[in-house]
């Protein structure tokens, strides 16, 4: 998964997001973590997150939100391209990640947090009116995420660990 010659690089850590235009393309790398992209097709603005959980659980003011929640991380992408004139509403949003990460291990409510993520990322999605036109979830293993902001298309390509080979899904690389 090379870099598109004609745009910016841009790699987002967990916890981190990015909004910009058709200049640029942004890169992770996802295990449980979930990344949402949102793009507008008239204007080419879109952006994507990277986050570790669902929610922290309380209320922060507005200049606490924080990126390593999804539903923080959310509002600050929607601000952003709100501020930039685009109504969230009018984005195709694409959904990756979530994958179990450790799966040997049992979880005493038997939802592990991947699956919290994903199911997180659809409600609150659904919640905001936001249409989601592809998703790439769960399965095993880590994905690796390019998106594409001058044309709106994500690539995600889903490498399983080596040791659950013949338990897990086979890679794939596709475009969504």
């Amino acid at each position: 998964m090379a870099k598109l010659s004609h745009l910016l690089d841009i790699f987002l850590q967990p916890g981190e997001l990015f909004v910009a235009d058709a200049g640029f393309q942004i890169r992770t790398i996802l295990g449980s973590c979930v990344s949402i992209t949102l793009w507008h097709p008239e204007t080419c603005l879109g952006g994507m997150s990277h986050f570790l959980l669902p929610t922290r659980g309380h209320a922060v003011k507005r200049s606490e939100l924080d990126g390593r929640y999804g539903d923080e991380a959310l509002q600050l992408m929607i601000d952003d391209l709100s501020a930039r004139g685009v109504e969230p509403q009018e984005c195709q949003a694409k959904i990756f990640g979530g994958s179990n990460m450790f799966p040997g291990q049992g979880h005493a409510n038997g939802i592990k947090v991947g699956q919290r993520n994903g199911m997180a990322a659809r409600e609150l999605l659904h919640l905001r009116g936001i249409k989601v036109t592809k998703e790439n979830l769960f399965g095993f293993g880590h994905r690796q995420i390019i998106f594409d902001l001058s044309k709106g298309d994500v690539w995600s390509r889903q490498v399983k660990p080596s040791a659950l080979e013949l338990d897990a899904q086979p890679a794939e690389g596709c475009k969504s």
